[in-house]
């Protein structure tokens, strides 16, 4: 129920090849921080809200259509499939960052190395899912708990979306590798024709509309196989078009190896931010199986309130990456004195977005929830669980930016450190805890009291240790 901030990659960049990257306003410029904040979170908030859309839009057509039962079982499947992609949200993050310095660099064959490299991983971690995912689908959703009356149909779904996991990865690695050489329009339309594909294909496949056959619970993966089937040979086509440095040509094609020097820097800085996925998907393993545990009811109330948080969610992870790329700006621009302005803007534009959707979150909670579930008892325990923790998502934002703007000076071992030690030192046991003294509430209070603890220790670094330390550039 909690995301991590992905690492950008370099913006602003005009490649040889005439493709117009985003523009970016120096940090030292006249333009108030606070519209340099906006310009660069309006396209990160499109894109998180379209990469989200597919498997909302997906959930409730399920949940309406098919009904509770359907819904938990593919709620079920939620954290495996998110522990399965933290390795590639990582892998993405590092090849971004080192694709925007070749990029800058005007080295456009370094750039298709790092992408081929990377891709080439990618593709065999997810050959490795796909059969083993696929060929133990059932005994893995049993030992997460998930209910009996929903385990065959979770299998069916589950089964679908593991053997396409290769697919699924080139189409999450190619649109966030793009970034790196400052095309931001690409990965948008990319993101705009899946989701449109799957808000289409969905209840097709439920209703059978035209002929098409009844797939009940599987009709939604099935759907977001052929959205990333369709939208990711569209991005090919048309990074071909504009003779984009990432496009897969015959130069590219010869990039499509292991090169170990390239492994070796996306992993350096891309495994902080894998490891902490990692560490958050196997906490949220871990409390689903209590969540379980409370029947079909509860699990499905869980698939609602994630969707409803993963929205809250996207301005402050927007607004950490922001963070991250101004003040990386401005320590290369020699204006390591800007940080402390910067962190200050990320903080108040925090308390402001994400606290305005959380306002909103409460206002017309029963709304939101009733997209989702249609059995009365339990759109009543949804709503409880959302107004236990969804105020902590403002608490949340502030760690985070917080974390991101120090990582933009290369210290990213402690603020990890950090996020770690609290999922698995207080989220865990707070709701194995409380989940005995106050039942299925118990485990959502677990999230305030993490997101507080991550706050107060990410101050305490950034204010005891942090602002001590002699700011330089990396590279």
């Amino acid at each position: 129920m909690r995301a991590t901030p992905e690492t950008p990659g370099t913006a602003g960049q005009n490649g040889p090849s005439g493709m117009q990257g985003v523009p970016v306003a120096p940090v030292g410029a006249a333009r108030p921080l606070w519209k340099v904040f906006l310009f660069f979170l309006a396209p990160m908030l499109l894109s998180n809200i379209l990469q989200s859309l597919s498997g909302t839009l997906n959930n409730i057509y399920v949940g309406q259509m098919l009904g509770v039962g359907a819904l938990a079982a593919v709620s079920s499947f939620f954290p495996v499939m998110f522990f399965f992609i933290a390795f590639i949200i990582g892998l993405g993050a590092g090849a971004s960052v080192l694709i925007g310095q070749a990029w800058g660099a005007r080295d456009a064959a370094k750039a298709k190395a790092v992408a081929g490299t990377t891709l080439t991983v990618g593709v065999l971690t997810g050959l490795v899912i796909a059969v083993f995912g696929g060929a133990f689908t059932t005994p893995m959703l049993a030992s997460l708990g998930t209910p009996p009356d929903v385990l065959a149909d979770s299998t069916r779904y589950a089964r679908i979306m593991l053997i396409a996991m290769p697919g699924v990865f080139v189409f999450l690695l190619a649109t966030a590798m793009l970034r790196g050489v400052g095309d931001t329009v690409t990965p948008l339309l990319t993101l705009m024709i899946s989701t449109l594909i799957g808000l289409v294909v969905t209840p097709a496949l439920i209703r059978g509309w035209g002929g098409l056959p009844q797939l009940g619970v599987a009709s939604g993966a099935w759907a977001s196989v052929l959205s990333f089937a369709v939208s990711t040979t569209w991005l090919g086509f048309r990074l071909r078009q504009r003779k984009s440095p990432l496009a897969p040509d015959a130069e590219f094609l010869r990039n499509l190896r292991i090169q170990p020097h390239l492994l070796k820097a996306v992993l350096k800085i891309g495994v902080p931010t894998g490891v902490q996925m990692i560490v958050v998907a196997l906490a949220e393993v871990v409390l689903l199986s209590m969540v379980n545990s409370y029947g079909s009811s509860a699990t499905a109330a869980y698939g609602a309130v994630n969707q409803v948080v993963a929205y809250v969610q996207f301005p402050a992870i927007s607004i950490a990456i922001t963070a991250s790329i101004l003040g990386a700006q401005a320590i290369g621009a020699g204006r390591a004195n800007r940080l402390g302005a910067i962190a200050k803007t990320a903080l108040l534009m925090n308390v402001v977005l994400t606290g305005g959707l959380v306002v909103l979150g409460y206002l017309f909670s029963r709304h939101l929830m009733a997209f989702f579930i249609t059995s009365e008892p339990v759109l009543e325990i949804a709503q409880t669980l959302l107004h236990i923790m969804l105020w902590s998502l403002v608490i949340f934002g502030m760690a985070s930016a917080l974390s991101g703007i120090m990582r933009a000076s290369g210290s990213v071992l402690v603020p990890t450190l950090i996020s770690i030690l609290c999922i698995l030192g207080v989220e865990v046991p707070v709701a194995y805890a409380m989940s005995h003294r106050l039942g299925l509430d118990g485990i959502w209070i677990a999230y305030p009291v993490t997101f507080g603890a991550m706050l107060l220790l990410q101050t305490a670094y950034y204010q005891l240790v942090w602002r001590k330390k002699a700011i330089h550039r990396l590279v």
